[in-house]
């Protein structure tokens, strides 16, 4: 996949007065690059790749550089991280791995460890158009105290709402125009939210069970309402993850609550095509969901009665609320992030093409056709991202993101901890009795690899 040699620009000897002028050679460096990618809607993350290839090689040729850069892209959805990352492990493994690696930013610690990739911040200093990626966006790419990878995009997770549910329990159009406000000033809180969702229940305004839905099975968006408790789920000083127990208490008292005693969440039965078809359908208050699936439902769901029109007319969105008054609300976002393998053999110049994508226009471009949103600070002033609303107003969000921690690890943590939320959503285990479930299990899966707290 991957090759260097030397093109000998010969045959071109000129003799003018007297005096032979020697061709230059040229060295020919030939990246290999992978991403994920689900065409059409996500090919600019390797095409603003292939793009950059130009600008770049006409930088090496300024600088009197004598290296020209070729890419080798290889991008699709494999639908599977699993599988994804095996697919770069065994590549690795024969010596033909992707000099540049797309991945998503949960992969950096378990390569990081392995020596698979490499740390960037030297490189880095020498590229300081990075310093306009959002700064909170580093967190995700970051292990042990270095830089492992560059955000590529970004995404949140809101707290959405029915307009026309609020309206039913007689929310008048101003106070539900605040309420995305009210949640960032930390007033309108996690319970806050149950409180109106059990009174939509108890008015027959929703059935029992949807006044407040999170997905429908395991997924990264639960850690953000463990982060909203005080939660914490890696130490940066060792890498280890971490489990709290007084944050885990509240947060499974939270969903033990939301079911058992609010009457308001019934939605982990695993079917997504059911999840989307009751939400669309005008029969859930709240729910947790992701940016990117607004242009879903816009096309799929609400396209003959005006799209995102529809959407902005009958939904709202805000940060997922805090879990006390005047405390912090939050959200999640899972950046895909570009890293560069140890054995690519020339990480400079691989370094120097992801600086050039990562770029107002290149990342525009991406995040307009896939409704990811921009990684860039005062991206919302640019004048193409601005054409699209929703991510112009959702991106101040990312202020207030958190993210999955860089651990080996993670799948089993986050399988545990799931099993337990889901025993407590369906009163088979107590909020303590979840807590003693995942410290033991933490405990005997992961033993002095995960700190209990």
């Amino acid at each position: 996949m991957k090759r260097l040699f030397l093109l000998m620009l010969i045959g071109c000897f000129v003799v003018a007065g007297g005096l032979l002028a020697l061709a230059q050679e040229e060295e020919i460096v030939e990246f290999y690059v992978r991403c994920w990618a689900r065409p059409p809607m996500e090919s600019w993350r390797g095409d603003n790749i292939v793009l950059a290839v130009a600008e770049l090689n006409a930088d090496l040729e300024a600088a009197g550089d004598p290296r020209r850069v070729e890419v080798n892209l290889v991008q699709d959805d494999p639908r599977d991280w699993g599988k994804y990352a095996t697919e770069f492990l065994l590549a690795y493994g024969v010596g033909e791995a992707p000099d540049i690696w797309l991945t998503g930013h949960e992969h950096i610690g378990v390569q990081a460890e392995a020596g698979r990739i490499i740390a960037l911040d030297e490189l880095m200093k020498e590229f300081p158009g990075f310093n306009n990626v959002i700064d909170s966006l580093w967190d995700s790419t970051s292990y042990k105290g270095e830089i492992w990878g560059v955000p590529q995009d970004a995404e949140a997770r809101p707290l959405y709402f029915n307009k026309a549910l609020l309206k039913e329990l007689g929310w008048s159009a101003n106070k539900i125009a605040a309420l995305p406000g009210k949640i960032e000033e930390g007033e309108f809180t996690l319970y806050d939210m149950l409180a109106v969702a059990k009174e939509a229940v108890d008015k027959g305004v929703v059935k029992e069970g949807n006044g407040f839905w999170t997905r429908p099975k395991n997924g990264h968006d639960f850690t953000a309402l463990y982060y909203a408790f005080g939660g914490e789920t890696i130490d940066t000083a060792t890498g280890k993850l971490v489990f709290d127990e007084a944050a885990g208490l509240k947060y499974y008292q939270f969903f033990y609550d939301a079911a058992q005693n609010y009457g308001s969440m019934s939605c982990l039965h695993g079917d997504w095509s059911l999840w989307h078809g009751t939400i669309t359908d005008g029969k859930v208050l709240f729910w947790v969901g992701g940016t990117w699936q607004w242009a879903e439902w816009a096309e799929e769901y609400f396209k003959e009665l005006g799209g995102e029109a529809y959407l902005w007319e009958n939904w709202g969105f805000g940060l997922i609320p805090a879990a006390e008054k005047g405390g912090k609300p939050n959200s999640l976002t899972h950046p895909l992030v570009y890293t560069i393998s140890s054995q690519c053999e020339h990480p400079d110049l691989a370094l120097a093409l992801i600086d050039k994508v990562t770029d107002y226009g290149p990342n525009t471009r991406h995040a307009i056709a896939s409704n990811h949103m921009g990684v860039l600070k005062d991206q919302t002033e640019y004048k193409f991202y601005k054409t699209s609303r929703m991510l112009s107003e959702a991106l101040y969000m990312l202020a207030y993101t958190t993210f999955l921690p860089n651990n080996p690890n993670w799948g089993a943590y986050a399988t545990i901890t799931y099993e337990a939320l889901a025993a407590a959503v369906g009163g088979d285990l107590t909020p303590q009795e979840a807590v003693d479930f995942v410290v033991e299990s933490l405990q005997r899966e992961l033993g002095d690899k995960v700190i209990i707290r």
